[in-house]
């Protein structure tokens, strides 16, 4: 009896062991000082002043022509903004919260009537077993999981990012 336990315990060990991926990296390399998005090309760089650290496959809103005005327009935004959240527990793997709407942003869709929305996030995949081809956020930036883990790890708050056309 003690060895057969013996067994299924060293065996529920190495099975939780086997479990023990995280989505959590480390990452001990310089730091990242800023974030460039270029829509038209559908990727995404992470700088450490002008060196470029890596850089990334996005997916955008399914309206990505243009800057964000309003909530709903499937737009993702354009201009200067930071990295503001972290939310560990998304539904799209892991997130990184950027910092719309800004004030203008505020204003331009005040002016119609309308909320600017918000809630724009870099952040990983809907669904992890299927790559995502087309365009299908609701305005955030999307990555693939393996690499929204290491842009978790490398880029922390109040970094800089510019979305450009």
């Amino acid at each position: 009896m003690k060895r057969r336990n013996l067994i299924l315990g060293s065996a529920a060990v190495a099975t939780l062991g086997a479990c023990s991926d995280s989505k959590f990296e480390r990452y001990s390399g310089p730091a990242v000082t800023g974030i460039v998005v270029n829509k038209g090309e559908r990727k995404m760089y992470l700088l450490s002043e002008d060196l470029v650290l890596n850089d990334y496959n996005i997916r955008l809103g399914f309206a990505p022509e243009g800057h964000k005005r309003i909530e709903g327009d499937g737009k993702t935004p354009e201009g200067l903004y930071r990295i503001d959240r972290r939310n560990p527990n998304s539904r799209f793997h892991l997130s990184l919260g950027i910092s719309y709407p800004n004030l203008e942003d505020i204003r331009t869709a005040r002016a119609i009537g309308k909320s600017p929305g918000g809630e724009i996030f870099i952040h990983g995949q809907r669904h992890p077993m299927r790559q995502d081809k087309d365009d299908w956020t609701w305005g955030c930036i999307a990555v693939d999981n393996s690499s929204i883990e290491k842009i978790y790890a490398m880029v922390q708050n109040g970094v800089l990012i510019a979305i450009n056309p």
